[in-house]
């Protein structure tokens, strides 16, 4: 199939892009189109205006100092998977980003392209549920800061407005030294994961978590963040008592299903990948501290 009939604008200031959506009823932003251009042929997104943002300055970069990163909307996966900097004091994007797609497609995906579209399995906005991140949005009257566990009103729809546009996200590094992993599984590499899991994790002197994050993607409507088993096992071992506690965060999740995949086995998956998610996090808080 190929899209229905709609005015292509390409728009050169962050600027003209606010203007446009304010005027433009009906009107869907081009970022990388990875996800927009197959829903476009198969017309499931139907627009009037097709806003792209490909030639707009300011809207790519990864600004880091030792208390905040700021990344810009349209910074492509790529460059977040390959920047040394990132690597050093947050690794985990580097390693998820290792889930997303293939190399052609990371090459033109963009961070504010997948935090928009929010597809359930999306690995992103898990690795961004981690750091408590705030998400800038931005319209013609005016910005507003949005934290990340706000963002997901519900399936595949962000808090964002129909004149807004996400423009970058930023959140704090971790301190501390501390382990970290991201896993996943699919039926092949590339494609949707049926589970996905991230995990950060920091040890006191005395071998106890004394920091902890946890999220989990593909398995409900929305990415989620276990924020009660986090507060849980804070001062405790993480051992097989905390594993006990994080199956049983997950398995209250309310989980989706479809016609290859029941909740249950995609809960069944997620609590097998946080576990070893947990133990690789726990070997590299170790090492990190040695």
């Amino acid at each position: 199939m190929k899209p229905s009939s709609f005015q292509y604008h390409d728009p050169r200031s962050k600027a003209d892009v606010l203007s446009l959506l304010r005027e433009k009823e009906n009107s869907k932003i081009l970022a990388g189109g990875q996800s927009l251009g197959p829903m476009l042929n198969f017309r499931f997104v139907m627009p009037d205006h097709l806003i792209d943002l490909n030639r707009v300055s300011g809207l790519d970069f990864i600004s880091m100092t030792d208390q905040k990163i700021r990344i810009g909307a349209m910074t492509r996966q790529k460059t977040i998977e390959r920047s040394e900097q990132l690597k050093q004091v947050c690794p985990v994007f580097a390693e998820g980003l290792q889930w997303v797609g293939h190399y052609a497609t990371r090459n033109r995906g963009t961070i504010g392209g997948s935090l928009s579209h929010l597809d359930p399995a999306a690995e992103l906005p898990g690795i961004c549920l981690l750091y408590d991140a705030t998400l800038r949005v931005e319209s013609a009257d005016g910005h507003r800061s949005v934290p990340v566990a706000d963002w997901s009103v519900s399936f595949m729809t962000p808090n964002l407005e129909a004149e807004e546009l996400l423009t970058e996200i930023e959140f704090a590094p971790w301190q501390l030294p501390h382990g970290y992993a991201f896993a996943e599984f699919s039926r092949r590499h590339g494609d949707f994961a049926i589970a996905g899991v991230g995990c950060l994790v920091a040890l006191d002197k005395s071998g106890l978590i004394s920091r902890i994050a946890m999220s989990v993607v593909g398995v409900s409507s929305t990415p989620s963040r276990l924020i009660k088993a986090e507060a849980d096992l804070v001062g405790h071992q993480p051992d097989d008592k905390a594993l006990a506690v994080v199956h049983q965060a997950i398995a209250e999740l309310e989980a989706s299903s479809d016609a290859q995949t029941s909740a249950q086995y995609r809960k069944r998956i997620a609590s097998v990948l946080m576990s070893r998610a947990l133990k690789q996090a726990v070997d590299r808080a170790v090492a990190a501290v040695q």
